[in-house]
């Protein structure tokens, strides 16, 4: 059931940066300007964005966010802070949160 479940919740891109890299368009870039910025934001290759084994590797050590909890691992929005900081992007999410907070 584990393997099923990390195969399709991956499908949205968390497991690999394809979640990153649309972020990206979203934000106004073509696809191969987001893919490079995303690539040198995470200190790999452009290639590497789209394997999962490494992505995953990137994503634990970055605390990103992956498709099964892990111990000590982020989830919800302290992965969107997570995020934000390192694309040096903002999310209206993270936004919100820290204006409700008062951060």
């Amino acid at each position: 059931m584990a393997v099923t479940h990390e195969a399709t919740a991956g499908m949205g891109g968390i497991r690999s940066a394809g979640d990153l890299v649309f972020r990206m368009e979203l934000a106004g870039m073509k696809i191969n300007e987001a893919k490079t910025f995303v690539a040198e934001k995470l200190q790999v290759g452009v290639k590497d964005l789209a394997d999962c084994a490494v992505m995953k590797d990137v994503r634990e050590d970055l605390n990103m966010g992956t498709t099964q909890s892990r111990p000590n691992a982020g989830v919800g929005i302290q992965t969107k802070f997570r995020i934000a900081e390192i694309m040096g992007i903002s999310i209206n999410s993270v936004e919100k949160f820290k204006k409700e907070a008062g951060i």
